[in-house]
Order: C-alpha cells, then structure tokens, then sequence
C-alpha cells in the first residue's frame, strides 16, 4: 500500500468519523434539552464538536498534501 492510498482511506475514515461525533453532539444537545444524556456527562456536546473539528482539520492537511504531491509530480 502506498502512501496515496493510505492517506485517502485515512481521510475518509476520519471524514466518516467527524460525521459521526457531529452527530452524536447533536443527539447529545437535544437530549440534554430534555433533561437526559446519552454519554453520562463524559463528553460535552461541545467537546465532541471540537474533536469533529480536529479530525476535519486533519483530513484538510491530508488533501493539502496530496495536491502538493500532485502538482510536484507535474513540474
């Protein structure tokens, strides 16, 4: 496997998994408005969201060094 292919899958799990924890940050915020939670007060809703960002701004380095890679190879 080269490095290409890693760094693709990497972003995709890690877009998938940003995906994820957005969505359970927002089940999470709803059922705290109800006077439940889902995660017993381990995680914030705004704690998830932050880790949904990191991951997200990983997957932009990702990229960013793939269209380095890409545009070395053209020159």
């Amino acid at each position: 496997m080269n490095y290409g292919t890693f760094a693709s899958a990497l972003a995709r799990v890690f877009i998938v998994g940003a995906f994820l924890l957005v969505l359970v940050a927002t089940v999470e915020y709803l059922s705290n408005l109800f006077g439940y939670t889902v995660l017993r007060h381990a995680y914030s809703a705004g704690r998830l969201i932050e880790l949904a960002a990191a991951l997200t701004v990983l997957v932009i380095a990702l990229l960013l060094r793939q269209i380095r890679d890409e545009l070395r190879k053209k020159a």
